[in-house]
């Protein structure tokens, strides 16, 4: 197996993950269920910036194309923080 397959196979993976995962937690049986489920789609939206970052390193694709990419997944994994935070304090506060 070639490296770029590698790679493109988690970007796949983890890329593919933050939306069922996203779904998963629009669908929380609780307030730490869904913390736990946005958790996950924390780690995956991390993870595939990572994977894309690799990709630009590797030599395999330009910034310039990636770099849209990149700047939606970290600006979903901000959304995702945020989400959390903002559940976390609730969930103190009842």
């Amino acid at each position: 197996m070639m490296v770029i397959d590698a790679l493109a196979r988690q970007i796949v993976r983890s890329g593919t993950s933050i939306g069922a995962n996203y779904r998963a937690a629009c669908r929380a049986k609780s307030t730490a269920d869904m913390i736990n489920k946005l958790k996950i789609v924390e780690e995956e939206s991390d993870e595939t910036a990572y994977w894309l970052e690799m990709m630009v390193e590797a030599g395999f694709l330009p910034m310039e194309k990636v770099s849209p990419i990149v700047k939606e997944t970290n600006e979903i994994l901000a959304m995702t923080v945020a989400s959390i935070k903002t559940l976390r304090s609730r969930n103190r506060k009842s």
